[in-house]
Formats: C-alpha cells, sequence, structure tokens
C-alpha cells in the first residue's frame, strides 16, 4: 500500500462536511499545521474536532474557528481563543469540555477497540450530566465512551515511507493515541526517511494504524505564550 502522497491538501482531500476530525498536539506543540492550513483552505464545514486545544484565534484550529468550519469542539483546554469564547457565549459553537486525562482515555480506549470505561474525573459536576454511574469499591464513577472519529490528523517528528512515527517531547502526549484512534490517519512529518532508515526501537506508532503521510513545510512552532523576566 502507498501511503506517501505529495502534500497536505492531497492528504485532507476527501475529508467532507460534518465529519468527525481528531486533531493531535498538546497547546501549540506538535499541531498539524499544514493539515489545518489545507482544510481551511478545502472550506469544509460542520466538523466535529476533538483536540487538546482550541488553538489560538490566528493559529492552529483558531483558523476553522474563524472560517466557521468547527461545528464542535471537543478539548480540555480552550483558554488562548478568544473567537472560540464569542462563539460559545453566542451560541454558535457545540463545547464538550472534558478532564484532560478523560480526553486522553478516551482517545486511548478508542485505538485500543474498547468501547467504554469507567472513570472518578468528572464526577458529581456538570461533565456527569447524563452519562451511566456506577459504585466500585465505595467510590463513585462515571463511564466515559470511546470516541469514534473519521480522521486522525497527526504531526510527528521523523515518519517512514511505510508510515512508522516517532514523536518528540510533549508532542507525543496526544498524538501517539490519537494516531492509533481514526478510521483513517493521516501523518505529516517534519522529516520523511526510506522504510528501514528509523531504529525500531524508538518508533512509536507503528506504521500499521498510518494511512497517509508526508513531508510538511514551513512549520512555524508559535509558542503559545512567552514568558521573560
Amino acid at each position: 500500500m502507498k501511503k506517501v502522497v505529495s502534500n497536505a491538501s492531497e492528504a485532507v482531500r476527501d475529508i467532507q462536511d460534518g465529519m468527525t476530525l481528531m486533531l493531535g498536539g498538546f497547546g501549540l506543540c506538535g499541531i498539524p499545521e499544514n493539515c489545518i492550513t489545507a482544510l481551511v483552505n478545502l472550506g469544509v464545514k460542520n466538523l466535529t474536532c476533538i483536540s487538546n486545544n482550541a488553538g489560538v484565534d490566528d493559529f492552529g484550529i483558531g483558523l476553522m474557528l474563524k472560517g466557521r468550519q468547527v461545528k464542535k469542539m471537543i478539548s480540555s483546554y480552550v483558554g488562548e481563543n478568544a473567537e472560540f469564547e464569542r462563539q460559545l457565549l453566542n451560541g454558535e459553537l457545540e463545547v464538550e469540555l472534558l478532564p484532560q486525562g478523560t480526553l486522553a482515555e478516551r482517545c486511548r480506549a478508542s485505538g485500543a477497540g474498547i468501547p467504554a470505561f469507567f472513570t472518578p474525573a468528572g464526577y458529581g459536576t456538570e461533565v456527569a450530566e447524563g452519562k451511566e454511574t456506577r459504585e466500585f469499591d465505595g467510590k463513585q464513577y462515571i463511564m466515559e465512551k470511546a470516541f469514534n472519529s473519521d480522521y486522525a490528523i497527526v504531526k510527528a517528528w521523523k515518519g517512514d515511507t511505510d508510515g512508522n512515527l516517532i514523536f518528540k517531547a510533549t508532542a507525543r502526549n496526544f498524538n501517539p493515541m490519537m494516531a492509533m484512534a481514526g478510521k483513517i490517519t493521516i501523518a505529516e512529518v517534519e522529516e520523511l526517511v526510506p522504510a528501514g532508515d528509523l531504529d525500531p526501537n524508538f518508533i512509536h506508532t507503528p506504521g500499521i494504524f498510518v494511512n497517509k503521510i508526508f513531508q510538511g513545510v514551513d512549520y512555524e512552532k508559535r509558542i503559545e505564550q512567552r514568558t521573560i523576566r
């Protein structure tokens, strides 16, 4: 199976209105910058986006929010995006906020074929509304379901033509588990090498999970908040 595509536009061209997308990254670290730009240019609408964050006003998923492409946002941290806040308060955007560990486990469970799990996080809060609860050993838990996403879009440091991926530093937070969870997984990488060039001991995501891969360009790698003395 040939997995290498020429660029982000070719990688995302089959994504359609109304689909559910997982987008990797932690804050602005390790986000699939090229694919987000390609999605903006593609102009798909009514998307459900699952991501740790919602980007910032003029970068990351914030660009998709600006273009009114996102119908629903499922996230754990959204505090840096004024457009997100405006759309939420005006009832223009559906939002599901989750504890960060729950978000991560719903991704992992999806990739592992686990339909649901119980967690104490969020019990007794708005997070638990409408969800099944159960007691284990005297402690209350809520049931969370695995995600069901059409596409997972991730960004890795290195990848090979078979789709094997190596992530770097904080980009390992959500990208690897999302890469396992999508029905179709698209990976953009900073460096694309021939199959066999990566040391198997350092591969984080085996190529069996990846459907499309390409070498990205012009990464900005913006810093969300720069703190100096």
